[in-house]
């Protein structure tokens, strides 16, 4: 029997068994799971009892399980741990399932049901409870932006539209992994590696063996190999030559290339946001945000623009001055910045340590930080185990106990590089919790992208690795913690512009001294942290925001932009990137933080499509949320934890967003805390 369509796995938590399971599996588990959600559809429409909140909007919770546990395994594994097999069949099933969700969407008798349920709670001649109120509002709005009101064609483009789209967002993916994995750049001598850390020289040493290239230095397009080159390595060649392969990943020409699948994307988005009666794909996105409105969104991002750029400004002339030394061909270029910030940040200090921060912060040690700080702001425990099946032997894996010593959940770690993963970090999962049909406790998973350490030596991880372990366990407690009967409304499934609040949050306890002193010791001597590095790391802590801020904004301006146009010919990507940098006044020594071509959050599914801007919204508000901490005196207030427990990390989707923030902090916040935290007002 295929192993991913049996019934009840016989493994720890019920935990995929992943040993067993083989590409050619999934083609046959995908078309069984899609006819039997079909035939359970059926069911719910053919159903001649009138329609109720059980046997209808229930009834279609509790479908698709089977379907559910098939493509969480098959879409992890595209994503963690992937290889041209399932790259195929990927391209296969995307459509497939773009194509099977629509039909479902907009089948016309079973969004007749659940209108005749909307109408009895109506007229109050059936009676739900909050919860049940929260799930029929959720599903029928997901019918409705789905296009189940639509006329028979429009129905039939619609799906013909997500169908397309599903597809050319996997290949638009799977062209910027293509690009990460055949670059290296291959190094011939230590010297040119002048200025980098030795434990991150050894790792280079260490990746160039592992591809049978011994004796030599490999440096790949992780984002964690590739900046502390551009921070650290005095030779200006090799900086240039990453920042250039960095920031043109995805960018080859023809029809099947990332450019023209962005230009055939807008347009199909555009097509999709009209049939639905909105004039742009932003207006159909943003209107089932915090935000709402792009002017919303666009009045926030012009306000932190105005003054990331006037700080870069201000910056500008010290580190000019600097690289005029150098006489540097062509003057200051992108690549060159982080170099001679980081310089100017060097030149006013009296006390040295070599490596800094990095010496310090070793992966293991920052992970139990993580653990310890979820341990005392939630009272949960992560107990190791190495008993479970996993999809890499890279992973590790957690049983997650709550003060009781009451199993909570599942923990997968997986934590380094490698060519089958796509870049970033994020969080997923292989089950969701619920109460649905039982208690069903949670499978989660936080991927990251470090680069690993030489043999025998520990990783040791920038300060920005460690706030993204931080903040994907973020995302992962808002999964682990959620405390609700139904799927739809579990964990993480809440408005794109909140999501990011719980995630953003965590990543203030990363720097405390009462985290730091603790976990952040030295990989050769195990002594903590100096008290001059805390110090010195308080008095610079918003060091280079102005640059990752003028980054990240120019990002989501552009996707904001090109999602906001009411028309669509001839769509050139390069000339309206050019066009709306120039537009806002995009200085000329930076770039955005995800160029178009390699900008997966808004086109390799639209998921942050319109979007990007998320999480600029949630810095707003998690600056607000740690305040309410501070204000207490103790970051690890228990009062205070319990609340935003009880609000946002376990509450899923019970409440709307405001709702919920509302009932943690009793107050909206202002933008003036995040502008502060960032340096770019005093």
């Amino acid at each position: 029997m295929n192993p991913i369509l049996v019934k009840k796995w016989g493994t720890p938590f019920e935990i995929p068994p992943f040993e067993v399971i083989r590409p050619e599996h999934f083609g046959e588990a995908f078309d069984w799971a899609f006819r039997d959600h079909e035939r359970e559809i059926e069911e719910i429409c053919a159903n001649l009892e009138i329609p109720s909140f059980k046997n209808t909007v229930e009834a279609l919770e509790g479908a698709g399980r089977d379907l559910d546990r098939v493509a969480s395994i098959f879409f992890n594994l595209t994503s963690a741990h992937t290889s041209p097999e399932l790259q195929k069949i990927e391209k296969e099933i995307a459509p497939l399932s773009a194509r099977h969700s629509s039909k479902i969407f907009t089948n016309p008798r079973l969004f007749a049901r659940i209108e005749q349920v909307v109408q009895k709670v109506r007229d109050q001649k059936e009676i739900l409870s909050p919860e049940q109120n929260r799930l029929l509002e959720r599903i029928h709005q997901s019918f409705v932006r789905s296009g189940a009101r639509l006329d028979e064609m429009g129905r039939k483009r619609m799906g013909e539209i997500l169908e397309r789209l599903a597809f050319l967002g996997t290949q638009f993916a799977q062209n910027i992994l293509k690009d990460e994995v055949s670059f290296e750049l291959v190094i011939d001598s230590e010297e040119e590696l002048k200025g980098l850390p030795s434990t991150w020289i050894e790792a280079a040493h260490q990746e160039a063996h592992r591809r049978g290239k011994s004796g030599k230095w490999v440096i790949t397009l992780s984002r964690s190999s590739v900046e502390p080159c551009l921070v650290l390595a005095e030779n200006r060649k090799l900086r240039e030559k990453l920042f250039r392969a960095f920031s043109t990943r995805g960018e080859g020409s023809g029809r099947d290339q990332n450019p023209a699948i962005i230009a055939e994307t807008v347009q199909l988005r555009l097509e999709r946001a009209r049939l639905l009666g909105y004039s742009t794909f932003a207006e159909y996105k943003l209107d089932d945000t915090m935000a709402k409105r792009p002017e919303e969104v666009r009045k926030l991002l012009l306000n932190v623009w105005t003054r990331a750029v006037e700080k870069i400004e201000q910056e500008r002339p010290a580190l000019t001055v600097l690289a005029s030394r150098d006489e540097l061909e062509g003057g200051l270029q992108p690549w060159d910045w982080r170099f001679y910030a980081e310089k100017q940040l060097r030149l006013g200090r009296t006390e040295t340590v070599e490596g800094d921060f990095k010496d310090y912060l070793q992966l293991d040690r920052m992970i139990e930080a993580a653990f310890d700080v979820a341990q005392k702001l939630f009272g949960v425990r992560f107990l190791e185990r190495t008993d479970l099946p996993k999809y890499h032997p890279d992973v590790r894996t957690w049983e997650v106990l709550d003060q009781n010593d009451r199993h909570v959940g599942v923990f997968f770690g997986d934590y380094f590089a490698r060519p089958s993963k796509r870049s970033g970090a994020w969080m997923s999962k292989f089950r969701v919790q619920n109460r649905l049909h039982g208690v069903e406790t949670p499978i989660i998973v936080n991927v990251l992208n470090c680069i690993r350490g030489a043999d025998g030596k520990p990783t040791l991880i920038s300060m920005d690795d460690a706030h993204t372990i931080f903040h994907e366990l973020g995302h992962g407690l808002h999964g682990l913690l959620s405390n609700v009967t139904y799927p739809t409304l579990s964990g993480t499934a809440v408005v794109r512009d909140f999501v990011e609040l719980p995630s953003q949050l965590l990543e203030h306890w990363v720097e405390r001294p009462e985290v730091l002193s603790r976990f952040a010791t030295h990989w050769k001597t195990g002594e903590p942290l100096p008290e001059f590095l805390l110090k010195r790391r308080s008095l610079e802590r918003t060091f280079g925001q102005a640059l990752a801020t003028v980054e990240f904004v120019s990002s989501a301006i552009v996707d904001l932009e090109v999602h906001s146009l009411a028309q669509i010919e001839a769509f050139d990507v390069d000339r309206f990137e050019k066009e709306t940098l120039d537009k806002i006044g995009m200085p000329r020594t930076t770039v955005m933080r995800h160029r178009p071509a390699h900008f997966a959050h808004a086109f390799s599914g639209d998921g942050y499509s319109a979007g990007y801007y998320s999480y600029l919204w949630a810095e707003v508000l998690d600056a607000d949320a740690f305040a309410a901490f501070e204000e207490t005196g103790d970051v690890f207030h228990s009062e205070t934890a319990s609340k935003l427990k009880d609000y946002i990390y376990s509450a899923g989707n019970l409440r709307t967003a405001e709702q919920a923030y509302l009932g943690f902090r009793g107050k909206m916040p202002s933008v003036e805390p995040l502008l502060k935290k960032r340096g770019l007002i005093p």
